[in-house]
């Protein structure tokens, strides 16, 4: 049980209280065992026989959101994404669920998430039922309100899909625009390209407009987020492995994304596969080379910017700041288009709630985080917020919603904000 749960690795942990006051559940509930200090300490129990019921475990690592920003307060690095990560396998592998969640579960993790004909009818479906007109009858008839987890809520700030045929139509490699720079591999990802397809695309002629020749990579799969953060360790493995061996066959300088999550977990595949002799090496390689696209642009010589008299800011996604490190670009990037005054808010690298599909299986306490979240946005006076993450864009434009700013206030990411100052757009059959 000490070897499942990581336990060496909890002896780091002072107790010393470093990460409270960052620690949004924490802040939240005001309850030790919502603290990364407190799930930490009843690992240890667990481990040293005190407590022999996993079950206890469950609640507080279930409500932990894995923003992982006691990492970065942490003065001794106690590796808490690990310890999380081991806890919810060991629970995984206990616990019973019931028919209809154990079928959700396999369906969407092992059948949905990683294939991408899969994603690709999810996509068209969501265009068809927007462009059928059942989108606006049932928004009409009320019974959006009454789906389950809350989804009528999200249901009204997906963005508009896009149709079958620009799907089809998206390129599979694009030259640079201007001398090159880089070569890269970009990776589209599976909820990113099914529901932001259009992102993704903008994200590929900006690269382009910067000097770099673009592959979309084929046979790429999921990261395997989703899957690691629901305690499907062995699968996101699998993931992982075949998403290595896809990108090896490309010569490419970088592995490229623009989702904050797919990028933290693709950076850690060497953390992943590291006991797996075979994988090791390559998992090292590959997350090495991974970056944020942010990153990258950072780097180039970028298509020249109409100015743009606004007030901006910025909700940073927790993976991309405390896990891959990058808090820097996307402001630098920002700071190049003429005109706009950036506004940091209070507390800017407290999560917003989000958390992949936390604000759904947990709702209210995900909306108790984004309404605190909501009030620093507010005090910026922004007319735009930045995000860098499809999770924190829908949860953005949530609690734009929910108080009552959808007409003054525009939620979008990064790469359509730096496109839409620079005039580029990909064509739309809507």
């Amino acid at each position: 049980m000490r070897e499942e749960l990581l336990y060496d690795k909890t002896n780091n942990c002072v107790q010393c209280g470093y990460c409270l006051p960052v620690c949004p559940t924490y802040m939240a509930f005001g309850k030790e065992t919502h603290s990364p200090r407190g799930r930490i300490n009843l690992v240890k129990m667990v481990g040293e026989g005190r407590i022999t019921n996993l079950s206890v475990l469950e609640e507080p690592f279930d409500y932990c959101l894995g923003c992982r920003a006691c990492e970065t307060a942490c003065p001794t690095g106690v590796e808490y994404g690990a310890i999380l990560e081991a806890t919810r396998a060991a629970i995984v592998r206990r616990k019973r669920f019931t028919v209809p969640v154990r079928i959700l579960r396999k369906s969407m993790l092992k059948k949905v998430f990683p294939s991408r004909k899969m994603m690709n009818l999810t996509g068209d479906a969501m265009w068809l039922y927007e462009k059928s007109g059942l989108k606006k009858a049932l928004r009409t008839s009320g019974i959006t309100k009454a789906l389950p987890f809350h989804l009528g809520a999200f249901e009204s700030i997906v963005p508009p899909p896009v149709s079958p045929a620009e799907r089809k139509r998206a390129p599979g490699e694009v030259k640079a625009r201007r001398a090159k720079q880089f070569t890269i591999a970009f990776f589209t990802g599976c909820i990113m390209d099914a529901m932001f397809h259009r992102i993704n695309q903008l994200s590929i002629r900006l690269l382009s407009e910067a000097g770099c020749d673009v592959i979309v990579v084929q046979n790429q799969t999921c990261c395997g987020a989703l899957h690691a953060h629901s305690g499907e360790m062995e699968e996101a493995k699998e993931l992982a492995k075949r998403n290595i061996e896809a990108f090896e066959k490309v010569n490419a300088d970088y592995i490229v994304n623009n989702a904050g999550g797919c990028g933290a977990m693709k950076v850690e595949y060497g953390h992943l596969l590291a006991s797996e002799e075979e994988w090791a090496e390559r998992a090292e390689a590959f997350s090495a080379k991974s970056k944020d696209i942010s990153q990258i642009l950072a780097l180039c010589e970028l298509p020249p910017f109409n100015p743009r008299e606004e007030r901006v800011t910025y909700q940073r996604s927790c993976h991309m700041t405390h896990v891959q490190k990058v808090s820097k670009e996307p402001i630098d990037l920002l700071k190049r288009v003429p005109g706009i005054l950036f506004i940091e808010m209070d507390q800017a690298e407290m999560c917003c709630g989000s958390a992949g599909i936390y604000n759904i299986v947990h709702y209210d306490a995900s909306m108790q985080i984004l309404d605190e979240k909501m009030q620093h946005a507010k005090a910026t006076d922004a007319a735009v917020i930045i995000t860098t993450n499809p999770g924190c864009l829908l949860q953005m434009k949530l609690g734009v919603e929910r108080e009552g700013l959808s007409s003054s206030v525009r939620v979008l990411h990064l790469i359509e904000y730096l496109a839409e100052a620079a005039g580029i757009s990909v064509p739309d059959d809507n």
